[in-house]
């Protein structure tokens, strides 16, 4: 018999339905909650953009993901060239290397992040890779893996080419991946300055670019951009108690603004939606089995999952659990065994697998006799 318990819950989910009313100036713009992966906010965010800068971030999770690895080291140095000296001297962002410096891979990687230097990313690229080609293929397979499938980079620090482009989606996307993968790395975007003891001059000290670093204790990154056919653009990230928020815009037309326009979004989110979980193991997750030793099994989620919600604009959503029990299939652990059926009225369908959480236990022959004239008599 196909048994189905039934709980209710006021609230009402993101799909289908226009909750965040708030607008941007810039002209792209997303914003993402990292945990549910709902997209709260979007504006053309599939439009084609120059990433500049933020081209950056994927710089950084190719060499993340080397010292991760153990194929590269912090401490390990690397020569620079001509080409990534010229950098400063064509009047780039720069962190002032010179030819022929031996400078390590951290203080290459504070040079990017944290000063935005072109010079320090063409000079990481040739130290990875042998040249920054090379390398900008290795940021394009690693865009692949990611999901990024309106991206092509050509080089490793953003400056302009018609073969360097991406969307404020697959930014999104490449932030969030940043994140997950290198939390101990990643604090490296929360240092609001790079001091650097360079070679033929007193130490250089320079701010990090991303100013909401200094406006709002919750944001933790993540960096700014500008070109002249894009405008400026910033990709942020804020975390406060169990929720992280990542925004992509792009197309404001100053720092100023950009950083206005990010903020706006993410503290409005904060203000008017909130995050539910439901937990991989719940004690309402259970059903009756046939024939076992244990007469009731608990089941269990893949995986906790999240939901984005308003706050305040609030109507019924279904949750059900459906079972047909008793179950009388052996099964192993893991095995799904039902399903949590989510239904709104907006037209929100999801359903999630609910999983065995222990081996099928079978009873003796003579328990088995007896359960089966019972069934006869009782039903």
């Amino acid at each position: 018999m196909k048994k189905t318990l039934t709980l209710f819950f006021a609230i009402i989910l993101l799909h289908g339905y226009k909750a965040f009313s708030i607008e941007t100036s810039a002209k792209q713009a997303i914003l993402v909650e990292v945990s549910s992966g709902n997209i709260i906010f979007e504006k053309n965010k599939d439009q084609k953009i120059s990433p500049a800068s933020l081209t950056k971030i994927m710089t950084s999770i190719i060499a993340f993901d080397l010292i991760k690895k153990g194929e590269i080291k912090l401490d390990e140095k690397f020569i620079v060239s001509n080409k990534a000296w010229r950098m400063s001297k064509q009047g780039y962002s720069s962190m002032f290397i010179m030819p022929n410096d031996r400078i390590s891979v951290e203080n290459l990687l504070r040079g990017i992040i944290v000063a935005s230097g072109n010079d320090a990313c063409v000079a990481l690229a040739e130290g990875i890779a042998g040249s920054e080609t090379t390398f900008a293929s290795m940021m394009n397979d690693k865009a692949k893996i990611i999901g990024m499938a309106h991206t092509n980079f050509s080089n490793a620090s953003g400056i302009f080419s018609k073969n360097n482009y991406s969307t404020v989606n697959d930014i999104a996307l490449m932030s969030a991946y940043l994140i997950k993968n290198f939390p101990e790395l990643y604090r490296i975007y929360t240092e609001k300055k790079f001091t650097w003891d360079r070679t033929g001059g007193n130490p250089i000290s320079q701010p990090n670019r991303n100013i909401l670093l200094n406006k709002n204790k919750f944001i933790d990154g993540i960096k700014t951009g500008h070109l002249s056919d894009s405008g400026f653009s910033l990709a942020a990230s804020i975390k406060v108690n169990n929720r992280r928020l990542i925004s992509v815009l792009s197309g404001t037309k100053s720092p100023s603004e950009r950083s206005k326009e990010s903020l706006k979004l993410l503290n409005h989110a904060l203000i008017t939606t909130d995050l539910l979980q439901i937990k991989k193991d719940n004690p309402l997750f259970v059903a009756n089995v046939w024939n076992s030793k244990s007469k009731i099994i608990k089941l269990k989620l893949e995986k906790d999952y999240f939901i984005t919600y308003p706050k305040r604009r609030s109507r019924d959503v279904k949750f059900s659990i459906v079972i047909n029990e008793p179950i009388k299939i052996k099964f192993k652990k893991n095995d799904p065994l039902g399903l949590l059926k989510i239904e709104g009225r907006n037209g929100f369908k999801k359903e999630y697998r609910l999983l065995a959480s222990e081996n099928f236990k079978e009873v003796n022959f003579i328990k088995r006799f007896f359960n089966s004239i019972n069934f006869l008599i009782w039903g």
